[in-house]
């Protein structure tokens, strides 16, 4: 027995229904996978930022924008010192 799809209509290959559950059920998957919760983590190395242990004139981290106290960055993987420098250093504003 074999499948004739030429004497088959066109509404019956694609339905309006069969269109809007298949669209629905992939809006509903792309949420599923875009809605994790979690931001990405992503960080560069420190030999990538340029970081050293020591500032850079009157520039540290301590001072940078994207500073987090005790010991990190929002660019930088691992732990930075409050006295370290990188080439990505932003003066936190006043």
């Amino acid at each position: 027995m074999t499948l004739d799809l030429s004497k088959m209509t066109f509404s019956r290959v694609l339905s309006r229904r069969g269109l809007f559950r298949n669209g629905a059920m992939l809006a509903a998957g792309m949420i599923g996978v875009l809605s994790t919760g979690r931001p990405a983590l992503a960080k560069m190395t420190q030999k990538a930022a340029g970081y050293q242990d020591t500032p850079k004139a009157d520039q540290k981290c301590s001072g940078c924008a994207l500073f987090k106290t005790p010991d990190s960055c929002t660019l930088i993987d691992g732990s930075i010192s409050p006295d370290g420098w990188c080439r990505f250093y932003s003066k936190k504003a006043s």
